[in-house]
């Protein structure tokens, strides 16, 4: 959870609702039927990690990825070759011109394909963290953001730039605020047509809550689309073990349970259920195992 006083920088925009989106999003294992994730460090450093993950259409979507950081230098190279026949560089470098300042150099190669470059420079200080993002052969384009906190306080703001027409394409700003036990944040975001709030509350050791409501001010309000909201809550069972639940006014229900079977083994179970259609085909189920050595 975030202090009230950030010790180091305030969070990253897309951050600044993190606790929440976390409890309404992440660890929900109906949305693949099955994933695998193998992770293992050599004894140089060296971390491999391999992904695995099944669709509906019965294939398998596949990732291995090596990964080496040099701590003295702050140099750290990730490559990676998925079933897409994609390779994917990532060169990393940290603390190299100034404290604070991080640059990265992503590309991706497609053997007779299509090729994709991206140039990401990363700042942070104890009040003020900016990003920006440049897809260096697509437009090029540009997105950054920055983010400003104090006592527990953060607001940000986020704009794209396509540089070739000299056009801004999108715009976003949030505000949140952080408790020890609870965060609330409000945003705007899709060029701040769409209008969200919500809240993460650490009711107990044992239990969290959290909630997020929507509103789209381009959507048919007569449809009863303009506004969705959404309520999470995820209950600790033991050390090893804990069980989430997600309701949507849409009618979508999703439950997951996680186990810890052995250190560095995890088992995750979820399914999710349309309270509107019960009878139809729509409900799905999946699994996830991860393996860390």
């Amino acid at each position: 959870m975030y202090h009230v006083k950030w010790k180091l920088a305030p969070p990253v925009f897309s951050d600044i609702s993190k606790n929440q989106n976390g409890l309404l999003n992440k660890d929900f294992y109906h949305l693949a039927p099955a994933a695998v994730d193998i992770q293992t460090t050599a004894p140089n450093g060296v971390a491999f990690t391999v992904k695995g993950k099944s669709s509906k259409e019965g294939t398998i979507a596949g990732n291995l990825e090596a990964k080496f950081s040099d701590k003295a230098s702050g140099l750290t190279l990730t490559q990676g070759w998925n079933t897409a026949n994609a390779l994917d560089t990532k060169v990393e470098l940290a603390e190299a011109l100034t404290p604070g300042l991080k640059a990265e150099l992503l590309t991706t190669l497609i053997p007779n394909g299509t090729r994709g470059a991206k140039l990401n420079v990363f700042f942070n200080q104890p009040s003020v963290t900016a990003r920006a993002f440049f897809d260096l052969l697509k437009g090029p384009t540009f997105v950054g953001d920055a983010t400003v906190g104090h006592d527990g306080f953060t607001a940000g703001a986020e704009v794209g730039y396509d540089i070739s027409s000299a056009k801004v394409t999108r715009y976003s700003a949030a505000v949140g605020y952080a408790q020890p036990v609870y965060n609330v944040s409000v945003s705007a975001t899709n060029n701040l047509s769409v209008f969200s709030a919500a809240y993460y509350h650490r009711v107990s050791p044992l239990v969290e809550a959290g909630a997020k409501a929507t509103w789209d001010s381009k959507a048919d309000a007569a449809a009863g689309k303009a506004v969705g909201i959404e309520f999470a809550t995820k209950y600790v069972l033991d050390s090893t073990a804990f069980v989430k639940a997600k309701v949507a006014d849409s009618g979508i229900t999703a439950l997951s349970y996680q186990q810890t079977l052995r250190p560095g083994v995890k088992l995750g179970l979820g399914a999710s259920f349309d309270a509107l259609k019960l009878a139809e085909p729509v409900h799905k189920l999946g699994w996830s195992l991860s393996f860390s050595a």
